[in-house]
């Protein structure tokens, strides 16, 4: 395999659109998600309305990468090996003590092997991995450090007023009846949580179709939803840039294959036929499916055997994985993460976070000091590195942490957004990411600083 890679070798080029293609305005979005999840919490089932009122300082804890112990209680940010790095308990922070007493002298987590061969979430835990359900981590914590206060025990209870918290906000009914708060919040004003795509990356996307790629849209979200955000970030036309949209995705189940696999379903006024396809017969929009059947399409539009295709994503557990240990295809990972570590994005000017405005007896924030969930946090540390405590608290050394470890496993290459190469030719030789190189190889535009302090070398 060469130690390069270029866009201009690959046949199909395919584009996840949340936190993708489409960037939101984090501080915005990330607020509205938590509303939306405390209220239902509140409002129908009963929780402290204590749960409604948030400080700039509590979004410290909102960190991309973190697992929640179903059992226990305990979120936890993990190395490479499965080591505890940090944990908490609700927001508290577990000192080392802690940490040892309860995973052991050698701060072992029991379900780590699961996790890390599977990417798949379970009943014991959660894995945080997008912006979706990040602010869930927040809430999950504030409701255990509630319990605590009243003296009331951790129970499985919890966790299935979040999932069904998560559920009544984002189940595919919920963007055409306006149920929840999420959907009708964004409907309502789409330009305060998405940030239109520049023009240099839709003549990017042009560029490729006229280059002769084949272009896709695969998303988990519902067409009525995707359709909705295309427009605003891409303008009405905004399917003319692709061969193949698939809405309803249902990643990463969509990668499955058989019997696990689900047929593709065609669309009427945004409702899902019946009737599943049989197969994939011609380039259009498409809702569920399956890669192997998609594979075959592939196959027939770009009369090649065996098709080079690369996907972008920014969920590990949705699109890296799958996609590259069941699809085989090449992976390009958006890691919002590396513009908190100094990276920063190809364009001009970065779109600015919208205003806040009142929020009525919606939650009440304040705004001035709240932190980005991408950037790094007091609490947790870095997204990439972070260091091994002895037992003593005297020895420090610097470990990989299970996210950057999966990135260099199973990303190509990874990428702040994709405006950040919009502006190269489709011939430019990214180096990829490789098990004989330094695992500070394949970022672009560089790695992120904690790597590089990892590595000795001054950002």
């Amino acid at each position: 395999m060469s130690e390069y890679f270029s866009l201009s070798e690959c046949d199909v080029i395919g584009f996840d659109l949340d936190h993708t293609l489409c960037r939101y305005h984090l501080k915005e979005t990330s607020r509205l998600i938590y509303e939306s999840f405390a209220r239902y919490l509140v409002e129908h089932k009963g929780y402290d309305k204590d749960l409604l009122t948030l400080s700039p300082a509590t979004w410290d804890f909102c960190f991309k990468g973190l697992v929640v112990d179903l059992e226990d209680g305990n979120l936890i940010k993990l190395a490479q090996d499965g080591t505890v790095l940090r944990a908490s308990h609700g927001t508290r922070h577990l000192s080392t003590e802690e940490i040892i007493k309860h995973y052991g002298p050698k701060r072992e987590w029991k379900h780590f092997e699961s996790l890390n061969t599977s990417y798949t979430r379970s009943a014991k835990y959660y894995f945080y991995d997008n912006y979706f359900d990040l602010p869930g981590a927040l809430l999950c914590a504030k409701v255990v450090d509630m319990l605590h206060k009243r003296g009331s025990e951790v129970t499985v209870d919890l966790w299935k007023d979040m999932v069904a918290a998560i559920d009544h906000n984002y189940n595919t009914s919920a963007f055409k009846e306006d149920a929840g708060w999420y959907f009708p919040s964004v409907k309502r004003d789409p330009a305060r949580y998405l940030q239109p795509c520049s023009d240099s990356l839709k003549a990017w996307l042009r560029s490729m179709k006229n280059a002769g790629k084949v272009l896709l849209l695969i998303t988990s979200s519902h067409s009525d939803y995707c359709r909705l955000v295309c427009e605003h970030i891409l303008g009405r036309d905004f399917e003319e840039l692709f061969d193949v949209i698939i809405t309803n995705a249902l990643k990463p189940g969509f990668f499955s294959l058989v019997p696990q696999q689900r047929p593709f379903r065609t669309l009427v006024n945004d409702v899902e036929e019946s009737e599943g396809l049989p197969s994939l017969e011609k380039p259009g929009w498409y809702s569920q499916g399956n890669w192997p059947h998609l594979h075959e399409l592939l196959k027939t539009m770009t009369g090649k055997p065996e098709p080079k295709v690369v996907y972008f994503g920014d969920s590990m557990r949705s699109d890296m994985f799958p996609a590259s240990s069941y699809g085989k295809w090449e992976t390009v990972m958006i890691v919002e993460e590396l513009e908190g570590e100094g990276v920063q994005r190809n364009i001009a000017a970065k779109p600015a976070e919208p205003p806040l405005e009142p929020l009525g007896k919606k939650v009440k924030y304040e705004d001035q000091g709240m932190k980005t969930p991408s950037a790094a946090s007091e609490q947790w540390g870095s997204y990439f590195v972070d260091a091994h405590r002895s037992e003593s608290g005297e020895d420090e050394v610097p470990k990989l942490t299970w996210c950057s470890y999966s990135i260099h496993t199973y990303s190509t290459v990874a990428i702040p957004s994709v405006e950040a190469i919009a502006d190269l030719p489709l011939d430019y030789k990214f180096p990829r990411f490789s098990p004989d190189k330094p695992t500070t190889t394949g970022y672009f535009p560089r790695p992120p600083d904690s790597l590089l302090k990892m590595y000795g070398t001054v950002p």
